[in-house]
């Protein structure tokens, strides 16, 4: 069989996925046929690590009922010639691609790739509507917007693949000439930062406040690197941001990444891999508090598998969610795991 020759792209921010780590647990199903949009995942093949149609059909099939996806921006499938700028309609192509094979029904019923977020460059100003406009014409009809990750923080510890991108970036005036480009397109805007950056991030959300926008990773709480230990601390600045955040109506957030080693939880390194009520209890003041500020109308449960799939399995991320919804009048829970998500990201349902 053909292997990957893609290098390695690891951003040091989560742990490899284990398998055999992630066997030695596994749960019932809580509330198994409540419909799940599951907003944001990554597609990759490259320095050995796979995760493809396949590992996210075997993932799906543990349980969930998970009845379509969001193919969220990796760097996967780049064209390799061509001009740089538009080497990421590559991505698209491939997305679209994987979502003809998930509507075929050959993996599953879930329509994964349903919603495609590629990325394009928006340092290229006003050059960047032409590199919008092909990857609006290879996604056939299912790509809804970019991301383009301002993440960054003085601490390479807590940076990694991302210290030397730039500082400020959602304040630059030449990124914010190619921002403004999407909303006259119809597209949105994924943003993936650190919590120090929440303030740029609000800014830029009311200069712009005809684009619609998601905060991923609810907004990125750090606990790694010089943030380790400080959690309580943190906590209270990290809730006022998003609370501000929030009031800009044009923003949705999703409640996920928190399986990641950014937060700073350590169950990666554990014998044994956590429960849904382990996870439960370490996320739920995060997303309760986002919760809380955008309400349910506002907020998304996401896999963000792979990289959460370090630390938990897709069994138990989601039945994490279902403990920590369990409260919620029955109208939020479908806001939370599929309403939200659809709306947010126009999602055609019934193309299978």
């Amino acid at each position: 069989m053909a292997v990957s020759t893609a290098p390695a792209s690891k951003s040091g921010l989560y742990a490899d996925p284990r398998e055999d780590w992630l066997a030695q647990y596994k749960e019932d199903i809580l509330d198994p046929a409540r419909p799940i949009v599951d907003p944001h995942h990554h597609l990759w093949d490259r320095g050995g690590l796979r995760y493809m149609i396949e590992e996210m059909a075997d993932d799906i099939a543990s349980g969930h009922n998970i009845i379509a996806t969001v193919y969220v921006d990796c760097r996967s499938m780049y064209r390799a010639a061509g001009p740089e700028a538009f080497r990421p309609v590559g991505e698209v192509e491939f997305a679209n691609g994987v979502a003809a094979m998930a509507a075929s029904g050959s993996y599953g019923k879930a329509l994964i790739c349903n919603g495609i977020v590629s990325h394009v460059n928006l340092l290229l100003g006003d050059a960047a509507k032409a590199v919008l406009e092909a990857e609006i014409t290879a996604g056939n009809g299912r790509f809804r917007g970019i991301r383009h990750s301002s993440a960054w923080d003085a601490d390479p510890n807590v940076a990694h693949m991302y210290a030397t991108r730039p500082k400020g970036l959602l304040l630059d005036s030449t990124f914010r000439k190619g921002f403004a480009c999407l909303a006259p397109l119809g597209l949105s805007f994924d943003a993936w930062l650190f919590h120090p950056q929440l303030n740029e991030f609000v800014e830029l959300a009311r200069a712009f406040p005809d684009t619609r926008i998601c905060l991923d990773h609810c907004g990125g709480p750090v606990g790694i690197g010089s943030y380790v230990g400080k959690r309580e601390e943190i906590f209270p600045v990290w809730k006022a941001s998003i609370q501000e955040a929030a009031k800009c109506e044009n923003v949705v957030v999703k409640l996920g990444g928190l399986a990641m080693c950014l937060l700073g939880h350590d169950f990666h390194l554990r014998p044994t891999p956590p429960s849904s009520e382990e996870a439960a209890s370490a996320w739920r003041p995060y997303l309760e508090t986002c919760i809380e500020a955008f309400g349910p109308n506002r907020c998304m449960f996401e896999s963000n598998f792979p990289p959460d799939k370090g630390q938990c399995s897709y069994q138990v991320i989601f039945n994490a969610f279902k403990r920590i919804a369990a409260h919620y009048s029955e109208a939020e829970k479908t806001a939370l795991f599929s309403q939200t998500a659809t709306d947010f990201y126009r999602l055609k349902l019934d193309e299978a």
